[in-house]
């Protein structure tokens, strides 16, 4: 028997919900979809995903090639907000899911100095104060009052001065009727091949119902388990990374002559989960043996992804970056099912 719920490697035709899981199609709509990765979450734990909000286009394109959503708006979600013509079904959700951009509140870089200001978070989009994203799916969530709403986003939310937006997303949710819990998950331990730690934010509407437990220990699983080898295609990293490759610790982490984190290379360690994948492509993923980068299914079992995905335009990499990892969001969701859902009576 597996020691995990859900398998890492998979693929879409194995259809949903996972082996030995059960379809009971609870309601989910998504924002800031990006390629899907929670959409099939929750399909492989046995929701019934409606669709969701994307402002990029392209990456739209690829989610709608994926999964064939009953509705998808692409679009600003403050322009979604605004809509008066969204189908009843969106306002009887069980459940409403959102990722905010999270390069507001990294830990990698001067992350306050960018806080207030107006971005684009990619080619192509809207200027927006990614900071206030929180706020405006926060807004999303009063607007369709669901049972339960997640807001999942990097873990350096909950430190340092970005604590102050964690307290205001807390206040606002209860000025909202719901009860909210936080919780800071690290996805080694919950079926996933790479050490990715996110918080999430766990809003009910039923005060009544008992606080959700999450506790995940499922055994790390190790590069050697998916390693390619010598695989054809396996890119080589550029010639002035080599020393940073040599000189990796056992953590996959190199250091420069400063002492300070070169963040433009990891190098997977056979024996252990592979680094947070970063969605940018200029970061190199590395063979522990070999100086050369991951082969693209690799990085697509790091993040869980299936292995038949298509990607359209977009390298792997970079969708797998901006995603939560499909089984990380699977396990979330089973339990909220288990100790929740599974115990009230369909209305």
């Amino acid at each position: 028997m597996s020691a995990h719920l859900f398998p890492y490697r998979w693929s879409l035709a194995d259809g949903y919900p996972a082996k030995g899981i059960t379809y009971h199609g609870r309601k989910v709509f998504g924002t800031f979809i990006c390629g899907g990765g929670s959409t099939m979450g929750y399909k492989l734990a046995g929701y019934h995903h409606l669709g969701g909000v994307e402002i990029d286009p392209k990456v739209a394109a690829v989610y709608k090639a994926n999964h064939k959503p009953e509705h998808l708006y692409v679009e600003d979600i403050r322009a979604f907000n605004e809509r008066t013509d969204l189908p009843a079904e969106l306002f009887d959700l069980d459940l409403l899911d959102g990722s905010p951009p999270c390069s507001s509140f990294s830990m990698a870089g001067s992350r306050e100095k960018g806080w207030g200001k107006e971005k684009v978070f990619r080619e192509g989009q809207a200027h927006q104060r990614l900071d206030d994203l929180v706020f405006t799916y926060v807004d999303t969530i009063a607007k369709l009052q669901p049972k339960v709403a997640i807001l999942e986003n990097v873990k350096g939310l909950l430190a340092g001065n970005a604590k102050v937006y964690a307290k205001e997303i807390v206040k606002r949710l209860r000025g909202h009727g719901y009860t909210v819990q936080i919780f800071l998950l690290n996805a080694a331990t919950m079926g996933v091949p790479q050490m990715r730690e996110r918080c999430f934010f766990i809003a009910r509407k039923d005060a009544a119902w008992s606080n959700l437990v999450l506790r995940f220990e499922e055994p790390p699983i190790p590069f050697r388990e998916f390693d390619q080898g010598t695989a054809v295609g396996r890119k080589p990293i550029s010639p002035s990374h080599l020393k940073y490759w040599k000189g990796a610790d056992q953590s996959g982490r190199s250091t420069t002559s400063k002492g300070n984190t070169f963040g433009y290379l990891f190098k997977c360690q056979q024996d252990g989960p592979c680094a947070t994948v970063l969605a940018s492509t200029s970061t190199n993923y590395c063979h522990p043996t070999h100086p050369k980068r991951l082969t693209d299914d690799e990085i697509i079992q790091v993040g869980s992804y299936p292995l038949d995905y298509a990607f359209g335009e977009n390298e792997p990499q970079y969708l797998i970056g901006m995603s939560v990892p499909p089984v990380m969001t699977a396990q979330i969701a089973h339990q909220i099912n288990l100790q929740w859902f599974s115990k009230i009576k369909d209305q």
